[in-house]
């Protein structure tokens, strides 16, 4: 790995505002699109890119190999379900609590690694970080402007996805042999497989002529904050390793404030930035620790 020079910043910052930009895009699809089309749409579009590298680098895709299951059960758990609860969630509450809430996966990752994992365990920065994370979390909570008896189950909801997001990183471990992009590729596929026909079920997305904004968001979601940056994200593994990737989860929930209040005028109360700055906290003394 190379010690990280401007350009690397750069694209970590990059990638940072890809992510965070996820959210008020979900937000703006959903005046056109269902929650489970979104979810579809954007695994789909978002394979694309991926798909393309794979035949570039002449990288084989596994998606109906022996291990057909698990490359099934991580897109199920990693990409479907967490998709659809933002989706569903972030409906009701504002884009840049989504960005905090989702930013709590290192600190759930931290849990989940102590008791799944041979050499992640907890130490005392963890468990201080992880305790001080999730009082920013819980914080947030207790702010009755944004989150009241009206939403807390959709901001439950999409802490829920958040949580898929590290669960499929766990159950990644099983296949952690075979490369990135064919990884990848492979459960966009099964995801996309299994919401297309909850798609259609459910929501018969034909029956509506959807406007043009929610179009552009929702590419937007699939080509861009799932498929480019799936490979950037590769990129910047590639170059300076995962510590330095990592540090995108401090940059993430500042950028998702930021774009609310600027594409959608969220409101952004003192509530907001102690939360942030008790999860950051708790970020960088778990990270510290690593």
């Amino acid at each position: 790995m190379r010690q990280p020079k401007l350009i690397d910043y750069a694209l970590l910052t990059i990638l940072s505002l890809i992510w965070a930009s996820a959210f008020f895009n979900i937000k703006l699809a959903k005046h056109s699109f269902g929650p489970v089309t979104i979810a579809f749409l954007r695994v789909f579009c978002g394979a694309i890119p991926v798909l393309l590298l794979c035949y570039y680098k002449k990288i084989k895709i596994e998606v109906f190999s022996k291990d057909w299951y698990w490359f099934a059960l991580i897109g199920f758990v990693n990409l479907a379900i967490p998709f659809f609860l933002i989706s569903y969630g972030i409906k009701a509450v504002q884009s840049n609590l989504a960005a905090i809430l989702m930013s709590s996966t290192p600190l759930t990752s931290t849990i989940l690694g102590h008791y799944f994992t041979k050499n992640e365990k907890f130490n005392l920065f963890k468990t201080i970080g992880v305790l001080i994370g999730f009082s920013g979390i819980v914080y947030l909570f207790s702010d009755n402007i944004l989150i009241n008896e009206n939403n807390i189950y959709s901001a439950i909801l999409i802490l829920l996805g958040a949580t898929g997001y590290v669960i499929g990183g766990v159950l990644t471990l099983k296949i952690s042999n075979k490369k990135n992009e064919n990884v990848t590729t492979s459960i966009c596929i099964w995801a996309s497989l299994i919401l297309f026909p909850l798609t259609l079920i459910f929501e018969q997305p034909w029956n509506s002529v959807p406007a043009l904004f929610p179009i552009i968001s929702v590419v937007y979601l699939g080509l861009v904050s799932t498929g480019l940056a799936w490979l950037l994200r590769f990129s910047i593994l590639k170059k300076n390793g995962l510590i330095f990737q990592s540090q995108v989860s401090f940059l993430i929930p500042i950028f998702g404030i930021v774009l609310g209040y600027i594409f959608l005028n969220e409101l952004i109360t003192p509530k907001i930035i102690t939360s942030v700055i008790l999860v950051l906290i708790g970020i960088y003394l778990v990270k510290r620790s690593t």
